[in-house]
């Protein structure tokens, strides 16, 4: 039996960040995963992920974005791998919409770094995107794109040098609890003063009584007629308010096809049993998208996979401790915007996890 401090299940992006947190601040730190991370089958996989922040979520986020940025670019430094390249990105919409002005106003806030441009200037700087007459851009040029895989695999290597024990291929199988957690799975048995469910879109298999909704994301990546209009040096990443509150997103060619998807919107699922085929109308959906907006980057498509989001009712974090079992941490249903903050926020945990103070709640959810 494997006796540590805490015990984290699911090493994707937030697990694997708060076991390298946990242990570069000392303690015994043990995790299991139910398959070998970097993996398609969750929330941390697909080539990139943008990191901004002016972010129209909400200004609160701002301040973990940046401190996000930084510690990057330290897990860079640290493995020797490039996580995050900076692109600068657009958030593009009527002037009253929800994305230009909430990206706006967290710029101005927080003093960011910002141009708010005309259609006319946005299509002269990016000849490879069409911009709806009346629509305008709030450009953030210290944006940019990070490498999900990369960065899943630099969060376990720094975590495994640190001295936390990892365990892939092992499925979380129960636990109970008396004075510590006794831990099952398919591997063995552990022993830990503290459990830290980060299982993300598993999270209601374990605790169904949370009011979590996993959603089946499609994602799609197309050749491009054009490619020197959609290269990393011509385009930036983008965000679209094609509909009210609706959003359109994507990236540049990175040399895999152009990403893009709507954010948001798709189907109930269930994390063991997702449909991770092609759909045709998902798919003419998102055709249709890049007609508009990207004209010249509809060629082929390329491929196609599905992400999993696990969403809480307001869109914040879930990150709190269990109200009826002490000692259980529930991290990670983070509404689809989650990836980026994760080395920050993992520090913020591991630093209330390691004091016992209260965790930062400012991120969570209100309604439980």
């Amino acid at each position: 039996m494997v006796t540590c401090d805490v015990f984290i299940a699911g090493l994707g992006v937030m697990g694997g960040a708060l076991a390298r947190s946990l242990a570069r601040a000392g303690l015994r730190v043990a995790g299991c995963d139910a398959l070998q991370p970097p993996h398609r089958m969750g929330s941390s996989h697909g080539e990139s992920r943008i990191i901004r922040a002016a972010y129209f979520e909400d200004p609160i986020y701002t301040p973990l974005a940046l401190q996000a940025f930084h510690d990057w670019r330290a897990l860079e430094q640290e493995t020797g791998r490039s996580l995050l390249r900076v692109t600068g990105g657009l958030n593009i919409g009527p002037p009253n919409g929800m994305l230009v002005s909430g990206a706006l106003a967290s710029a101005r806030q927080h003093g960011l770094a910002h141009e708010l441009l005309s259609s006319a200037e946005v299509m002269r700087r990016h000849p490879g995107l069409r911009v709806r007459t009346g629509h305008v851009a709030v450009f953030e040029p210290d944006a940019g794109i990070l490498d999900p895989e990369g960065c899943v695999a630099a969060l376990l290597e720094s975590a495994q040098s640190a001295g936390a024990e990892l365990h892939f291929d092992q499925p979380l199988h129960s636990w109970t609890r008396r004075n510590e957690f006794t831990i099952e799975t398919n591997g063995g048995t552990y022993r830990a003063k503290s459990l830290v469910l980060a299982v993300g879109a598993w999270l209601p298999a374990f605790k169904p009584e949370l009011p979590l909704i996993v959603t089946r994301q499609p994602i799609f990546w197309f050749d491009t007629v054009e490619p020197e209009f959609y290269s990393e040096r011509r385009l930036p990443h983008y965000l679209i308010e094609f509909e009210p509150d609706r959003v359109f997103y994507g990236f540049p060619d990175l040399g895999g096809g152009l990403k893009c998807a709507i954010h948001h919107e798709g189907e109930p699922a269930r994390a063991d049993a997702v449909d991770r085929e092609l759909r045709i109308d998902e798919l003419d959906h998102v055709r249709a998208l890049v007609a508009e907006f990207l004209p010249d980057a509809l060629g082929p498509l390329r491929k196609s996979d599905v992400c999993l989001y696990t969403k809480t009712p307001d869109g914040h974090f879930l990150i709190d401790r269990d109200a009826t079992e002490p000692g259980l941490v529930l991290l990670s249903p983070c509404s689809g915007h989650g990836f980026k903050f994760a080395p920050a926020l993992a520090n913020l945990v591991a630093e209330a996890m390691a004091s016992q103070a209260a965790l930062p709640k400012v991120f969570a959810c209100d309604r439980w």
